[in-house]
């Protein structure tokens, strides 16, 4: 999956935050609730503007974010 047809990053949105496109549900967001043991079903439930996608998305681009970090703090 290609995480960056689901998410976009605008600084008029959410101060810039990484969002779910065509919404106001940051990624965040949807990190917070599956680190609370939400479940995908749960998510999407309480958040019916999000596209199935987006729950996988999310944890696509955080997984993205966290081996960049990683491999720049490589000597």
């Amino acid at each position: 999956m290609n995480w960056q047809a689901h998410i976009e990053q605008n600084p008029q949105v959410l101060g810039g935050k990484p969002c779910i496109k065509g919404t106001r549900v940051s990624v965040e967001l949807i990190l917070e609730r599956l680190g609370a043991g939400w479940t995908e079903a749960e998510i999407l439930a309480s958040l019916p503007t999000i596209p199935a996608e987006a729950v996988k998305a999310a944890k696509l681009r955080a997984d993205a974010a966290f081996e960049n970090r990683i491999s720049k703090a490589k000597p």
